[in-house]
Parts: C-alpha cells; sequence; structure tokens
C-alpha cells in the first residue's frame, strides 16, 4: 500500500469511528414525523388578526373582508369542523375611545352572529383590550370596562384563559397581553405567574397519550418578528417584548417537560412562519386582514388557515388567501 492510499483509507475509517462515537440527536429536537397510516381527526379553520371596523376612506372594506373570510373558510369543500379565533378581532381598544371601541364590537358582533355556523373558539388580542394605551386618561382605570373586561363582556368569554378538548387532541388558549406602561405598547407579551401555574397543573393532567394544541394571540417563539420592522438599522437585533413573547424560555421550559405538546398557534405579527423547535411546531399564520385592510402585508395577503389535526399528533397547516384585493 502506497503512502497516499494509506492516508486516504486512515482518514476514511477516522471518519467512521468519529461518526459511530458521535451520538445521536435526542428525538425532542424534531417534530414528530408523519405516520404512513395516520388518520386526520380534525380540521380547524385558523382566523387571526381580523381587525374589524366600519368602512373608512383608505381602507379595503373591513367588513365585507371578515364576511368573505368567514364565508370562504365555511364553504370549504372539506369543510373545517371548528373556528379557532386568534384575537385582534377588532380593529383597535387599545388607544380608542369607548364609544368606537363598542361601535366595533357591535359591528364584529352583527358579522359573527349573521355569518359563524361552525362551532368556535376564541382568544384575546392586544387590540381587543380596552384603554391600556390611553395614558392620558388615567380616569379610565376605575372603568370596569377598563382592559380585557370589555371584550370578555362582549365575547361572553367566562375567562381569559381556558383549555377543551376535542377529537383526541387537549386545547388550551392563552392570554398573551400584561399591562406594561415601561414601554411605548402599554403591554408586554407574557403569562402572568397565576396563568403560567394554571398552565402548568393544566398541561401536568393531560394524559401522555393525548396531544397538546397551544394558541395564543401573540407566538410563543416566532422568526417573522425580525421582518415586522427595520429592527437591523440599529446594528442588532432587538424585537420588542411586545411582539413575542418574553417569557419564551419559561414556557419553553415547560413544554420540554410534556412532550405530548406538538403545536402553537398565533398570530399578532400579521407574517407567518413554521418553527419547530425541541419538537414543538410553532405556526405563525398572518392575518384575515393583510396589512390592516389596506392590502397585502410584506409578503403575505389577507389570509386564514386551514389546520388538519391527525391521531399520531402531527398536522398539517395550510395558509389559504381567501380574496383578492
Amino acid at each position: 500500500m502506497n503512502r497516499r492510499t494509506f492516508l486516504q483509507n486512515s482518514s476514511s475509517l477516522a471518519l467512521g469511528a468519529a461518526l459511530l462515537a458521535s451520538p445521536a440527536a435526542p428525538a425532542a429536537f424534531a417534530a414528530t414525523a408523519p405516520s404512513p397510516r395516520r388518520q386526520r381527526v380534525l380540521r380547524a379553520a385558523h382566523l387571526t388578526d381580523i381587525h374589524v371596523m366600519p368602512q373608512m376612506d383608505g381602507f379595503q372594506n373591513p367588513p365585507e373582508g371578515m364576511t368573505s373570510a368567514l364565508r370562504h373558510a365555511q364553504t370549504q369543500i372539506d369543510k373545517p369542523e371548528l373556528l379557532l379565533f386568534g384575537g385582534d378581532l377588532i380593529m383597535d381598544s387599545l388607544k380608542t375611545e369607548k364609544a368606537k371601541s363598542i361601535a366595533q364590537w357591535d359591528l364584529w358582533s352583527k358579522i359573527f352572529s349573521a355569518e359563524v355556523k361552525t362551532p368556535y373558539k376564541l382568544a384575546l388580542g392586544n387590540h381587543d383590550v380596552f384603554g391600556w394605551a390611553l395614558r392620558d386618561q388615567p380616569e379610565l382605570a376605575a372603568d370596569p370596562h377598563f382592559g380585557k373586561g370589555l371584550a370578555l363582556e362582549r365575547l361572553g368569554m367566562k375567562d381569559r384563559y381556558y383549555s377543551f378538548d376535542q377529537a383526541g387532541w387537549h386545547f388550551v388558549v392563552l392570554d398573551s397581553m400584561m399591562i406594561d406602561y415601561a414601554n411605548k405598547h402599554g403591554y408586554t407579551a407574557r403569562l402572568d405567574d397565576a396563568q403560567f401555574a394554571w398552565l402548568a397543573r393544566d398541561l401536568a393532567a393531560v394524559a401522555a397519550s393525548t396531544h397538546i394544541c397551544i394558541l395564543s394571540h401573540i407566538p410563543l417563539l416566532s422568526v417573522c418578528v425580525f421582518f415586522d420592522d427595520d429592527l437591523e438599522s440599529s446594528g442588532s437585533w432587538v424585537v420588542p417584548g411586545a411582539w413575542t413573547h418574553i417569557d419564551a424560555r419559561r414556557i419553553k421550559n415547560l413544554f420540554h417537560k410534556h412532550p405530548n405538546v406538538k403545536v402553537c398557534l398565533s398570530g399578532h405579527v400579521h407574517l407567518a412562519d413554521d418553527v419547530t423547535y425541541l419538537g414543538v411546531r410553532y405556526l405563525c399564520n398572518g392575518a384575515v386582514s393583510g396589512g390592516w385592510w389596506k392590502g397585502d402585508y410584506q409578503e403575505f395577503p389577507p389570509a386564514y388557515a386551514l389546520v388538519d389535526f391527525y391521531d399520531d399528533g402531527t398536522v398539517d397547516n395550510q395558509l389559504v388567501a381567501y380574496r383578492k384585493v
């Protein structure tokens, strides 16, 4: 054997030994691989960031847009059995006077009651919260509708966070927004301690064989938030705590104790991404309103998502552009 052949063979042996010695990547690092025999157990439509309001100049008819999205979703050939509303249902109550906020909720109720024929669940969004950004009106804090009270009342919601079971899956609906006057937004995306403790108990009570889906308005983990403004102009990526959950680390740590947490659905950013981290798939599903009823937002048109849930813990997620604007 000549020297060149010896070195080649030695390199191959060394590489092979290194590969054999390297531990395999833990299964938890990857999303659940679809089973070839999986069965779909539920189809849901995820409609987030509708931002309905009365028609005004410069906007592409929000009432007609909300109506179109609801009709489109519910008249699919393969119809969804559940509608998941992901928050920011009205254009804005955060920094809007009460009378105008109520007018938006009246419009929401009118369209919703006329068009929704499918079972549904609701989550709150930051723009559904009344008065937090009206810093020049501190007297609003005494109003029983201040904060989330108005939205909960108008939506008929008993609780701002809750869970339910359907089709062999366990669903958890979270409240992403905590009041915070230390930033310009008036809120930070995080779970309060009581809600986090409830979430830990709720997940612990679910059988290990039951798959779990989390619905939040603000992403628990996201990539598209990096493109929601000119963040890189400062020379550093600094994502505001109002754009994605600032407590993502402790939520991630909690999920890691429960491998049956499979998917998290969110909105808020009006962009879409699909991120898998430690076996959990995080889906940010754009916005029904697109660019707040002024057309597309960056690369994403007004859309909702069809989410198919399977018995093996996997999901298929499809963004649906429901109309041309």
